[in-house]
């Protein structure tokens, strides 16, 4: 999308775009870099902190809320603070998780970072909220799935460590947009049938002809604008993106095993974070290694599932057709 809006976006989309590409890219390279390694206290509890960058680049901030303080009148630290906070109650109250690395670690957030930073990131030990320009995208915390994904980016760095390139990467990108729609979806009780699956609906501006940055129901049908371009994600694996750019397609071709897990859990039916999404939190956790491909990630859920619920169960017969119509298997 960064790359689009700078080949074809005005002076000023060009040159917000590619600050931020240089400032993702640096955020990637310390989330690498990092690894499994924990900076913060580990409290044993939810332990948030919110700081204000105040449109700097310095890190983290003036502290302005911490766990059990009111809430702000600044309306990106309280949504800050209160996606983390589903975050972390959805990984504990449905998978037994203590938190992003699993031992407590205290949950800080910048917001206000940087002028017009059209972005939100995970960067190996806290969440990093951009407001946005305007004219593309809105501030970066008014979607609470776009926080659940990024805060499963840190889960995913703590377990499995899926390489961020090809096909290891897109399966990065995707188990963070499973979890985000289910923070989304479990804050709002809803129901397989009653969620729009979408991801970002909120963060595009009035202006763009689009819907969300995303969608696991219907990959490739997000967006389609003069600046943002088309939304390139397939949903199939036989029309997968086989190039070098954006490390191998990682936005690109999670479109791929989004669908499988919309699929799924469609089958499946009820509430999405309880049985598929348990499935795929334990392949998540146990089953992937850091260089996973499409088929051993399919594999591991169908195991999971006859694991959990029997082998001539619904639920891994929903999860074995899911991965057969998207092509993997």
């Amino acid at each position: 999308m960064l790359d689009h809006i700078i080949r074809h976006g005005d002076e000023e989309n060009y040159n917000w775009a590619l600050e931020t590409l240089k400032a993702s890219e640096q955020f990637r390279g310390r989330r690498k870099a990092i690894g499994n390694i924990s900076f913060a206290v580990s409290p044993g509890q939810m332990k948030r902190a919110i700081y204000d960058a105040k449109n700097g680049t310095s890190l983290p901030g003036v502290l302005v809320r911490e766990e059990g303080d009111p809430p702000s009148e600044d309306e990106a630290v309280n949504e800050a603070y209160d996606g983390s906070g589903a975050t972390y109650d959805l990984f504990r109250d449905m998978y037994g998780r203590n938190s992003i690395d699993d031992r407590g670690l205290r949950l800080d957030s910048t917001v206000h970072y940087d002028v017009g930073y059209d972005n939100a990131f995970w960067n190996g030990d806290q969440m990093i909220y951009g407001d946005g320009g305007g004219r593309l995208f809105n501030r970066f915390t008014v979607s609470i799935d776009v926080i659940g994904h990024e805060l499963t980016h840190g889960i995913i760095q703590y377990d499995a460590g899926l390489i961020y390139r090809d096909e290891s990467g897109a399966l990065n990108e995707s188990f963070s947009d499973v979890f985000g729609t289910l923070v989304k979806q479990r804050s709002l009780n809803q129901t397989v049938d009653q969620a729009d699956w979408l991801i970002g609906a909120e963060i595009l501006a009035q202006d763009v002809q689009g819907v969300a940055l995303r969608s696991l129901k219907a990959p490739g049908t997000a967006y389609n604008d003069p600046v943002l371009g088309k939304d390139p994600q397939p949903k199939h694996y036989s029309r997968r993106y086989q190039g070098t750019a954006n490390d191998g397609g990682v936005h690109i071709n999670s479109g791929i095993a989004n669908h499988a897990f919309y699929l799924a859990a469609m089958a499946i039916g009820g509430y999405a974070w309880e049985k598929t999404g348990k499935i795929w939190y334990l392949t998540l956790r146990d089953g992937l290694r850091p260089r996973a491909s499409f088929k051993q990630a399919a594999e591991s859920t169908i195991f999971v599932a006859g694991s959990l619920y029997g082998q001539d169960s619904n639920e891994r017969k929903a999860v074995q057709s899911a991965w057969q119509q998207v092509g993997v298997i």
